[in-house]
C-alpha cells in the first residue's frame, strides 16, 4: 500500500510539473514535505541540491532520492515510473494532436498563456530554497551572511561571466567549507 501511495504522488507531480524540473520542486515539497511527511524541509533542500548535482531531470532525481529513502531500491523504481508515466502518455498524445492542429492560432495561444505560470512556480520554489539557504528556518534570528554572500557571489558570477554552475557550485561549496571549518 505503501509503495502504491508513492507512485501515486509522484505520477501527481509528474503529471502537473508542466515545464521542467524546476516546476516540480514546489509540486514535489508539497507532497514530500507538507502532505506526507516523508522529509523534512532541510532533508527536503539536501534533496534539491542532491537532485540538481547528480545527472539528469531534477525532478526523476528527487523521486529516485525519495523512494530510495522510504523503501530502498523497489521504492526507487516505483517512485521514477510514478514519475515519468504521465509523461510518456501526455507526449505521446500531445505529439498526435501537435501534428494535427498546429497551424491553429488556438494552439500557440494555449502554449503561451502556460509560460508564465511556468515561471512563478520556478520563481516560488527559488525563494522558498533561498529563504531556507539564507535564514535556515529559523526566521530572522538565524540570518546567515556567508549563505548571503555567497548566493550573490554566485549569482553575479553566473550572470557576468558565465561559468560552468557545475563549477560554481563546487567553489561556493570549498569556500564555505573552507570558512566554516576556520569558524568552527
Amino acid at each position: 500500500m505503501e509503495l502504491l501511495k508513492l507512485f501515486l504522488c509522484f505520477f501527481q507531480i509528474g503529471l502537473f510539473s508542466i515545464g521542467g524540473g524546476y516546476v516540480a520542486i514546489p509540486l514535489i515539497e508539497a507532497q514530500v514535505v507538507d502532505h506526507h511527511g516523508w522529509l523534512s524541509l532541510a532533508e527536503f533542500t539536501d534533496l534539491v541540491t542532491i537532485a540538481e548535482m547528480t545527472p539528469g531531470p531534477i525532478a526523476l532525481n528527487a523521486a529516485t532520492f525519495v523512494g530510495v529513502r522510504l523503501h530502498g531500491v523497489g521504492g526507487a523504481i516505483v517512485a521514477t515510473l510514478g514519475c515519468i508515466t504521465p509523461s510518456l502518455i501526455l507526449v505521446t498524445l500531445l505529439a498526435a494532436l501537435y501534428n494535427k492542429f498546429r497551424k491553429l492560432n488556438v494552439m500557440q495561444n494555449i502554449l503561451s498563456t502556460v509560460r508564465p505560470v511556468v515561471v512563478a512556480l520556478i520563481a516560488s520554489a527559488a525563494l522558498s530554497i533561498l529563504l531556507l539557504a539564507l535564514f535556515g528556518g529559523q526566521g530572522i534570528v538565524g540570518f546567515n551572511p556567508i549563505a548571503l554572500v555567497l548566493f550573490a557571489a554566485a549569482l553575479v558570477a553566473l550572470r557576468k561571466w558565465k561559468p560552468s554552475p557545475i563549477l560554481v557550485m563546487l567553489l561556493c561549496g570549498a569556500i564555505g567549507g573552507g570558512v566554516y571549518y576556520f569558524m568552527g
